[in-house]
C-alpha cells in the first residue's frame, strides 16, 4: 500500500510514496487511488499525458476549478509548486520535488497551487484531473522565473513554449 503524506511546505499538497512489486516477469505498481486523497468527492474526469525533451520547462500554471494528480511514467522531472492562495497558511511558499525513475511518487496538487516542471531527462508525465479542459478558461499562468516566487528550478535557460515565455509576473490577490 502507498504511503501518503502532506507536504511540510505547502498545505494541501500530498506526496504519495508508491510501492512497486517485482518478480521475474517485470513489475506492477498501483499509481492512483481516489481514496488516497482528502478531497474524496472529486471525480476523475480526464487523464492527460505530456512528453517532454530534456530541458523543457512547462509552467507555471494554476487553476481555480481543477485539482491535478501527477505521475512520471518515464524519465525524471523537477516539479515546482507555489502556494498562491491568499487564505492559505502557507501562502507564497514554494517547493521543488524530483519525480520519476529514482523517486517514484505521485503528487496531488490542489486548486490554487501554481505548478510546473522541468524535464531533467526525456520524460513522460501523466496527470489525472477532476475537470475537463475548457479551452483555457480555467488555465492561468505565471512567468517561470518570477522574482517574487523565486523558484529554484535548477536551470537558467529552459526550453519554453511561446505561451509560457509570455506568462505575466505574479500579482498577489486579496483574500
Amino acid at each position: 500500500m502507498a504511503v501518503i503524506r502532506e507536504s511540510s511546505v505547502i498545505s494541501g499538497v500530498y506526496v504519495v510514496e508508491l510501492r512497486p512489486f517485482s518478480d521475474p516477469r517485470g513489475r506492477f505498481m498501483e499509481t492512483f487511488r481516489k481514496e488516497w486523497f482528502p478531497q474524496r468527492s472529486w471525480d476523475i474526469i480526464q487523464t492527460n499525458r505530456s512528453d517532454s525533451k530534456a530541458g523543457v520547462l512547462r509552467g507555471l500554471h494554476y487553476h481555480r476549478q481543477q485539482v491535478d494528480y501527477w505521475y512520471v511514467a518515464r524519465g525524471r522531472i523537477r516539479a515546482a509548486l507555489a502556494d498562491i492562495r491568499p487564505s492559505s497558511p502557507t501562502y507564497l511558499a514554494t517547493q521543488t520535488i524530483e519525480m520519476g525513475e529514482e523517486n517514484e511518487i505521485g503528487l496531488f496538487i490542489p486548486i490554487g497551487v501554481a505548478h510546473g516542471f522541468v524535464a531533467l531527462t526525456h520524460a513522460t508525465l501523466t496527470y489525472i484531473v477532476d475537470n475537463y479542459y475548457n479551452n483555457g478558461q480555467d488555465e492561468f499562468g505565471i512567468i517561470w522565473n518570477d522574482p517574487t516566487l523565486n523558484i529554484n528550478w535548477g536551470v537558467t535557460e529552459p526550453i519554453l513554449s511561446d505561451r509560457d515565455a509570455s506568462n505575466p509576473p505574479f500579482r498577489p490577490e486579496k483574500a
